[in-house]
């Protein structure tokens, strides 16, 4: 049985294959990137990114979103699904940010986790990707291939956290997640993972549960903005 690959060889690896990994949410601030992840819960990247531009525009600050109407802004969020419940997640953070912190997303764990609304997932996308404080966001992507290169057993996003955490540099644990997400969702699938088509291959201690015919597992790959969304952020 194969051992298991350290993290920074992974990351390397998967640095090469997946060169334009990103957080996959467009932003162009602190409090874009924080509604845009609160709104990605149960729905796709792609999906929040066609509302978002109306919403930014419409909503540009804290102060817009705590006196925001709640039939105008409900309105803009229809299409995400569950757009009441994220409407009234946003007037919370708005008023939150007014009260406690003049208005500006707080740049620290505790702080963020004590928005409403926002959970430690959510903490670590905004952590990291607006104020470039590395951070270990574990979705469903990132907890499956911990487990399956060996990182963790653990299923517990905040145990998987902690143990990716003890094996990989800090600088890394950014872009090492975008890496992981684009990977999880465009070959290591999490019913029939393409074992044929992966770069990690020669690495993966669980390489064979899925197909590992090279035609066959090609045909497998996914392409493209990711399918699945930012769940359980």
């Amino acid at each position: 049985m194969r051992g298991v690959p350290p993290v920074d060889v992974v990351d390397d690896v998967l640095a090469t294959a997946w060169p334009d990994a990103r957080c996959e949410l467009d932003f162009t601030t602190p409090l874009e990137l924080l509604v845009a992840t609160v709104l990605s819960a149960q729905t796709t990247d792609v999906r929040v990114n066609t509302v978002t531009p109306e919403l930014f525009v419409r909503y540009p600050s804290a102060q817009a979103y705590a006196s925001a109407a709640t039939g105008d802004l409900e309105a803009v969020l229809r299409p995400l699904g569950f757009f009441r419940q994220k409407a009234a997640a946003l007037q919370g953070i708005g008023a939150a940010l007014l009260d406690r912190h003049g208005g500006q997303v707080p740049a620290t764990m505790a702080e963020l986790q004590a928005l409403p609304g926002v959970g430690r997932k959510t903490a670590n996308v905004v952590l990291g990707n607006a104020f470039g404080i590395p951070g270990i966001t574990v979705d469903t992507h990132v907890g499956r291939l911990a487990r399956r290169l060996g990182w963790s057993v653990e299923h517990d996003p905040v145990k998987v956290e902690r143990d990716i955490a003890a094996q990989a540099d800090p600088a890394r644990w950014t872009m090492l997640c975008h890496r992981l997400i684009v990977h999880g969702r465009r070959v290591c699938h999490s019913r029939r993972p393409a074992c044929g088509a992966c770069v990690l291959a020669d690495l993966c201690p669980s390489f064979g549960i899925g197909e590992t015919e090279p035609e066959a597992a090609r045909a497998l790959v996914r392409t493209g903005p990711g399918q699945a969304g930012s769940e359980a952020r």
